[in-house]
């Protein structure tokens, strides 16, 4: 293998190894069977889907309450507000300095200053959380944890104000260790930090699919036809395992796939040499949006569901309760169908936003480029924002199936929906976004040095 790629690999599965390793310190003075018991208390409803979006897509573990809880959520938030605030013109200084030539590493730098006051507020939220009493009790995680070790009532303010600073301080570390692997690792840095979030969590998942925590072994039901309600049979297992290569191998299908609209560059004539006129492509993905749309999609259909389920408890009213049943995950067709909109919704949005087909127009006229059959400037603009609608179309399909594969396999086979999260929706998308661009970057590095790439025959 080549030294120098060797050497990124190693310093890459240095810096995931380290944030495993923090991934299980605790926060001091909090008594973590307790705080195991309020997060199990909380994994119904509205507040358990928001607990296991954070800790699925930040890389953190909101549940054991660890020193990397958020993760890189702050700083994902920070990142999409100032990408939005930059593409959507909505701050004029920002969009100038995303049209300049380095003024991605200022947009990068007010990224960075954003995370701190984002981290501070989730921490201050999530702290008071954990000092509030379990319902049916008078103490809370804290509180457990600070009489346990000796401390008094009145040390909470200074415990909370500790928590606050080590959640912050443990984002904030993250960050700086997504950037090392950025400049001295190889794939990126954050991207990688949350696939090994879910990755990590593949163990755990199988143990469940698997396992008979009452015997001690492999459950009895899969070596069986037609296992019971609840169990894993053999027929069932194999048709998880199709179902799961069969939506894997589409994602990677859809995921590559591009429209190639063909360009080209104008001739010059300079002497006795003719320069350009050789033919291009510029390649359009069908999922220009990524995994964006379901992100914001299933964040937005928690509040509604958050909303309703205060409105129930506080209230006792069954129509709120009725309707905060239709804004559970796994709650039937009002839900996915939801889902299916808003998903094609912010696909159209975000595309809108991350690509401009005029400022794309006006790039190929600059570069004396054109698409044979359209003129340069406004009908190529035209041109390029009708086929990218298109193609819009279908990867938002594709989005939405993907999305709301986890419900169906969940309600229909009988599948835990942890077991059920790894076919398909976010999560699945990200590792293999991150899987494909990782192997990109080394076959980069193989291919400059004449060595067969990863892909290659």
């Amino acid at each position: 293998m080549i030294p120098e790629l060797r050497q990124k690999i190693f310093i890459t599965a240095l810096a995931l190894m380290i944030y495993r390793i923090g991934y299980y310190i605790p926060l001091p003075m909090i008594d973590s069977a307790k705080m195991a018991e309020q997060m199990a208390a909380a994994s119904q409803g509205a507040l358990g889907q928001i607990i296991g979006f954070v800790s699925m897509f930040s890389g953190g573990n909101l549940s054991q309450s660890c020193i990397f809880a958020f993760g890189i959520m702050p700083y994902i938030s920070a990142s999409i507000i100032i990408q939005l605030l930059a593409s959507a013109e909505l701050v004029p200084a920002l969009a100038r300095l995303r049209k300049e030539q380095n003024g991605q590493k200022k947009l990068n730098e007010y990224t960075r200053y954003l995370t701190v006051p984002i981290c501070l507020i989730q921490s201050f939220i999530y702290v008071q959380t954990t000092m509030k009493p379990q319902i049916g009790t008078a103490t809370s995680a804290a509180s457990e944890g600070m009489m346990a070790n000796g401390y008094a009532a009145e040390a909470f303010w200074f415990f909370a104000f500790s928590a606050i600073l080590i959640m912050t301080t443990g984002t904030l570390f993250l960050m700086w260790l997504g950037e090392q692997i950025d400049e001295y690792g190889i794939g990126n840095g954050i991207s990688l930090i949350i696939m090994a979030g879910i990755v990590a969590r593949i163990p755990d998942a199988l143990k469940t699919l698997l396992w008979d925590p009452v015997t001690g072994s492999v459950k009895d039901s899969l070596f069986t036809l037609g296992g019971g309600t609840g169990d894993i049979s053999l027929e069932r297992l194999i048709l998880l395992i199709l179902l799961f290569l069969t939506v894997m191998i589409g994602v990677i299908a859809i995921t590559k796939a591009q429209r190639r609209i063909p360009t080209q560059s104008a001739k010059h004539v300079r002497g006795r040499r003719v320069a350009g006129g050789t033919r291009q492509f510029l390649p359009l993905k069908v999922n220009q949006a990524g995994v964006m749309p379901v992100i914001f999609a299933g964040s937005l259909l928690i509040i509604p569901g958050l909303i309703f389920s205060v409105i129930s408890s506080n209230t006792g009213s069954s129509w709120a309760a009725s309707a905060a049943s239709n804004f559970q995950r796994n709650s039937g067709y009002v839900y996915n169908l939801l889902y299916i909109v808003l998903i094609y919704f912010f696909c159209y949005f975000w595309t809108a936003i991350t690509f401009n087909p005029k400022e794309m127009a006006n790039n190929l006229k600059d570069y004396g480029s054109f698409i044979p059959g359209y003129r340069p400037g406004k009908s190529t603009a035209e041109y390029l924002e009708k086929v990218l609608m298109r193609i819009t179309y279908v990867g938002a399909a594709f989005l939405a199936i993907i999305a709301i594969i986890p419900t169906i396999v969940s309600s229909e086979l009988g599948v835990d929906a942890q077991i059920a999260s790894f076919f398909g929706g976010t999560g699945l998308l990200i590792v293999i976004s991150v899987c494909l661009d990782l192997i990109t970057k080394i076959n980069s590095h193989l291919v400059m040095r004449n060595y067969p790439g990863l892909t290659e025959d």
